[in-house]
């Protein structure tokens, strides 16, 4: 398996629309003509609280429509990021549609962010804290890996292939992924703030948010601080557009497609993760297709990403 990219991240991430000229557009709109299946789990988490899809969507639409810092938040950082703020707006809309609920006031989530820094949390699985777990020596083959995005990428890579629903050294790891094991204290797929974000993923994002918006680097020994972090609007929002940003380049580098006109499919890897992956495993298909003589296949949207472009329209009128 091949861990990482042909090139640092944060120089790839840097070649912002050189490699896009030469990709296939993804037009906007739906690829499927019915909104995928919706799992379980969200529709049990939405029963729970006694509320619905529709009722979700007006609320985080609500807050987006009469929040104008919030708006405001987010032009800024999609400037940064050089992405149209509506990548932003989708991911924020799925998240609080399809996962939880989301809070009537920002202010909410810069309180809820001081009370996450003062809390004693850890990143652990069975007592084992995870700075100690990747120094095993499965994790070797990272020890040259240039920056947070490569770094622990690898690192998630190592846990699936030699940690993941195995028994090693005598300890039954569970078969689920790398940041509902060790980066959740609270309960396995709880994610934060107003991108939902899982501290796995902002470990990752740490040197290119550090790099384009001047950000403190995050520690995973230091996890009150990372809560923080994805807790405060001013600075998930940052998280949010970089690894909105790592998708589209991702697509253009290795699948070559140019996504950046298609919120749905942005919202889709937001929701599912690991774009990179996701790209070598549809390049693999078109090559295969095109052996086969048939057409390429476009990315496609989740149920998730769907609902993005099927709201399209209502979205962009925020702005």
């Amino acid at each position: 398996m091949k861990l990482r990219a042909a090139l640092p991240l944060l120089v790839l991430f840097s070649l912002t629309l050189g490699s896009a000229n030469a990709a296939t557009l993804v037009p906007e709109g739906n690829r499927n003509a019915r909104q995928p299946d919706i799992p379980y789990g969200s529709s049990s988490r939405t029963r729970a609280a006694n509320t619905t899809y529709e009722a979700k969507y007006n609320r985080v639409l609500t807050l987006l429509r009469e929040d104008e810092q919030l708006r405001s938040k987010i032009v800024r950082t999609a400037k940064q990021y050089g992405i149209d703020p509506i990548h932003i707006v989708g991911a924020i809309v799925g998240e609080h549609t399809y996962n939880v609920d989301v809070y009537d006031r920002l202010q909410t989530y810069y309180v809820k962010a001081i009370s996450y820094l003062q809390s004693a949390v850890t990143f652990r699985y069975n007592g084992e804290n995870v700075g100690d777990f990747v120094e095993r020596p499965q994790f070797e083959e990272c020890a040259d890996a240039d920056g947070s995005y490569e770094l622990w990428s690898c690192r998630e890579a190592v846990w699936n292939a030699k940690f993941r629903g195995k028994t090693v050294d005598g300890t039954k790891f569970p078969d689920d992924r790398f940041g509902a094991v060790f980066f959740q204290p609270f309960y396995a797929g709880q994610t934060f703030g107003i991108g939902q974000l899982n501290p796995l993923t902002a470990l990752q994002m740490s040197d290119i948010v550090n790099k384009t918006s001047g950000l403190p680097r995050l520690n995973h020994n230091r996890p009150a601080e990372v809560y923080r972090t994805i807790m405060d609007p001013d600075m998930s929002l940052a998280y949010m557009a970089a690894a909105l940003k790592v998708s589209i380049d991702a697509y253009s580098r290795i699948a070559g497609f140019d996504i950046s006109k298609n919120p749905g499919i942005t919202a889709t890897l937001y929701n599912i993760g690991d774009p990179e992956a996701r790209a070598r495993a549809l390049k693999a298909e078109n090559n295969t297709r095109r052996r086969r003589g048939q057409g390429p296949r476009m990315p496609r949207e989740n149920y998730y990403g769907w609902l993005v472009n099927e709201k399209i329209e209502e979205l962009r009128a925020l702005f």
